[in-house]
């Protein structure tokens, strides 16, 4: 019995310290859910408006792709500055195969998904194994795709893709299979909160009590049905934000639940302390720019597939809105510290800044202007939390 109130009974330090950390946590969110307000109330309700929210989660799509092929490279301590040239790439090659060479869609789909898996893997060679920079073999890796990319499309668009390729990029999910989709979400949260709980207490760690686990999940829950609400309210959940989403929950489950996870955490906090503990420090490092190689193929291809064509600028800077995603949603620059959720709400953050800001028809130049003042603060903020030791 002691011991049951004991795990119940969080001291005032541990108290403190954890309402520091969902304080840290939940910045973003806070700040997320703050520049949607102030979007909603400058446009006239339009910026919350179904057809515009749908329209933003396809926008985020590639982005999002991008940065959780970059997330858990960031976390182990590197970066990857060729990710949208590789993007722009792949996406050309899916492009050619499908319209010049008539390939079908499945197999153009993964012969680009295997050579972005093979970009990945020569860089991450030159990395892991000929300990090469990630910051200048990425960097050249920008530099050379972006060439390729030119040549092998001749210099030209290449259009129109067949028609089931583009469905890939512009078709919407059944709103039936939406709320099937919300059903085994909110089912699977309820589950995950409660066996997490459950647990911690078996092992003696603090937790939270068993009302704010509840709340905890009747908030997230209200989130997946209202989002699900609101894409079927247009058109239903789009195809690409779907297949981004099932990434997304894969990644998390394999940065948080599995040993290769652990490792690339470890990774990030102290590389010397890793390799001492028996971690293959450089399989670790490859498989990872291998991760971020496909990645950067799942972007392009639903890139392409949106814009029904390949052209000779498809990626261009994206791989600075993929970074900044991942930092602006608290991966740390410094590796060792991210969520998978943090890098969704960083891509979204960014992305509503350039829809809400297009909406208000605000100068191009103010919307790279006010992203940069975010990502330096985010930046900061994080620097500052690391020194404060919060």
């Amino acid at each position: 019995m002691n011991k049951t109130v004991s795990t119940e009974i969080i001291s005032t330090d541990n108290k403190k310290s954890i309402l520091n950390i969902n304080i840290r946590d939940y910045t973003m969110i806070i700040a997320l859910v703050f520049i949607w307000i102030v979007l909603t109330v400058l446009t006239d309700g339009f910026f919350i408006g179904s057809r515009n929210l749908s329209n933003l989660m396809r926008s985020i799509s590639v982005t999002s792709a991008l940065s959780l092929g970059i997330f858990l490279i960031i976390v182990a301590g590197h970066i990857d500055f060729s990710t949208g040239s590789v993007c722009g790439f792949i996406g050309a090659i899916a492009a050619i195969l499908n319209v010049w060479l008539g390939w079908g869609t499945f197999s153009s789909i993964v012969v680009a998904l295997f050579l972005g898996m093979v970009i990945g893997f020569a860089q991450g060679y030159l990395v892991a194994y000929q300990k090469v920079p990630a910051f200048i073999v990425t960097l050249g890796g920008l530099m050379i795709f972006r060439g390729l990319l030119v040549g092998v499309t001749r210099g030209i668009t290449v259009a129109p893709l067949s028609a089931s390729f583009v469905a890939i990029g512009q078709n919407y999910v059944l709103p039936v299979i939406g709320w099937i989709i919300a059903g085994v979400a909110v089912s699977a949260i309820w589950v995950l909160e409660l066996r997490t709980r459950s647990t911690r207490l078996k092992y003696g760690f603090s937790v939270s009590s068993f009302k704010i686990v509840v709340a905890k999940s009747i908030l997230y829950s209200g989130i997946v049905l209202l989002f699900v609400a609101i894409m079927n309210n247009y058109r239903g959940i789009p195809l690409p934000v779907f297949i981004i989403m099932l990434i997304a929950l894969s990644l998390a489950f394999v940065a948080c639940r599995t040993q290769f996870g652990r490792y690339v955490f470890a990774l990030g906090g102290n590389i010397d302390a890793a390799r001492l503990s028996g971690i293959n420090v450089e399989l670790t490092t490859m498989v990872l720019f291998v991760v971020g190689g496909f990645m950067s193929g799942v972007g392009g291809i639903i890139l392409t597939s949106r814009l029904n064509a390949a052209t000779t600028d498809a990626g261009n800077m994206y791989e600075f809105d993929a970074i900044a995603a991942c930092i602006i949603g608290g991966t740390s620059i410094k590796g060792g510290a991210g969520t998978v959720i943090g890098v969704i709400v960083g891509a979204l953050v960014m992305a509503s800044l350039d829809n809400g800001m297009s909406l208000l028809n605000t100068n191009t130049f103010w919307q790279h202007v006010v992203k940069g003042v975010i990502l330096i603060a985010a930046v900061w903020f994080d620097i500052n939390a690391k020194n404060k030791k919060i």
